[in-house]
């Protein structure tokens, strides 16, 4: 490739980002720089009697996108990575009499992740792979905190597809109904940590905060199949949470890699299959239910090792027709209530690699909602919500 062509290449993806920020602009979107959204690893590198070896080379790479960077070793032998993007990574270190060690991290949000690595005497051509460890206990942070990955949130049955619904695996924590603050947040969840209103809650995207500051929950839902990891953090909070006084969750969307990858569902679920439920006593009347929920997503390189894009929409459906009783003397006006629910929620992504210590990402979110109730017949309230949020963003190394 000659260098003409490299250049008008650098020059395009220059022009796309900054037309992605002028739309950020205009949208009301979010610009800054990525700072809780990330993790880290840290460690020490030992020789085989315990002894420091303070000369390594250390070598960190995301296996996803393929971005490499190198960090110096203090006189102690520790090494660390700095704020990073949460991922796969392989930490390779190599030093002069020694075999070449490459160890595998699985970085999560939020957290400081432990890569303490011991060399043995051999040669530097000689590599050993260490493959990742399961730990239940984080020593490297005091904070109170659980995270959340794309496996539990594929897997884990969930009514409804909402994400924070997970959130009730981790102890002290209860999911509530946004409709319960305000009739206006129909469809959305909160977070109640160790028995506290869940209206205090604060909640951040891709390091962005999203709450509701006049009601509660937030202003902006997530296609469940969007999210990578999601953390959850409570009691002794460190300042990276900033201003909540009970619990935070910091929430990580997925990103395209050097491999395409994508899926799709349809879901239904519907009262006919369901056992049934008696009738209000002295009436006839039924409670059908019916939900279809539907969407897919799909994601990959543009350019290898460089500038990656990732989609997501996904559907929801729902009717609900529930019996209204009255006492008497008004039982003849008895009937039912229609409570029809509608949602489709887009997400795209798209990462590019800028340098070793430079990633950037603009994500564009989009939403709408649409309910209604109708009793005996009459339209009673009718309302449409809608919003879109755009969001341009750098994860930077010195």
């Amino acid at each position: 490739m000659n260098t003409t062509l490299v250049k008008r290449l650098h020059l395009s993806l220059i022009l796309l980002i900054l037309g992605f920020a002028a739309q950020a602009f205009l949208a009301g979107s979010v610009l800054a720089q990525n700072t809780i959204a990330t993790g880290s690893i840290q460690g020490i590198i030992l020789d085989s009697s315990g002894g420091v070896v303070p000369s390594a080379q250390v070598t960190i790479k995301n296996k996803d996108t393929g971005q490499s960077f190198n960090v110096p070793t203090s006189s102690a032998g520790a090494f660390t990575s700095g704020a990073i993007v949460p991922g796969n990574y392989s930490v390779r270190v190599e030093a002069q009499g020694f075999k070449t060690i490459e160890k595998d991290v699985i970085v999560k949000v939020g957290e400081t992740e432990n890569a303490n690595i011991t060399l043995t005497v051999g040669s530097s051509s000689t590599v050993v792979e260490v493959q990742a460890e399961a730990v239940t206990v984080n020593t490297e942070q005091a904070s109170v905190q659980g995270v959340l990955g794309k496996e539990q949130i594929e897997n884990l049955p969930v009514n409804g597809r909402n994400f924070l619904d997970l959130a009730q695996l981790e102890p002290g924590v209860q999911v509530q109904d946004g409709a319960d603050f305000d009739p206006t947040k129909v469809g959305f969840s909160s977070i109640s940590f160790g028995g506290r209103f869940g209206r205090t809650a604060r909640i951040s995207v891709d390091g962005v905060d999203v709450s509701d500051e006049t009601v509660g929950t937030t202003t902006e839902n997530i296609p469940a199949s969007a999210i990578q990891e999601f953390n959850l953090s409570q009691s002794s909070l460190d300042l990276s949470n900033e201003l909540t006084s009970s619990g935070a969750v910091n929430v990580i969307t997925r990103s395209g890699t050097n491999d395409f990858h994508g899926e799709g569902f349809a879901l239904f679920r519907s009262s006919d299959f369901s056992a049934a439920l008696p009738s209000p006593p002295g009436t006839a009347l039924q409670s059908p239910f019916e939900r279809n929920q539907d969407g897919g997503n799909f994601g990959g390189p543009i350019m290898k090792d460089k500038l990656f894009f990732f989609l997501d929409a996904e559907h929801i459906n729902q009717g609900l027709t529930a019996p209204v009783v009255t006492s008497d003397p008004f039982t003849a006006l008895s009937g039912n209530t229609s409570a029809p629910f509608r949602e489709t929620d887009y997400n795209a992504r798209l990462d590019w690699i800028v340098s070793k210590n430079v990633h950037l990402f603009y994500r564009f979110t989009y939403f709408d909602k649409a309910w209604a109730s109708v009793l005996l017949n009459q339209m009673s309230t009718s309302r449409l919500n809608w919003a879109s949020h755009g969001t341009l963003a750098a994860t930077l190394r010195p």
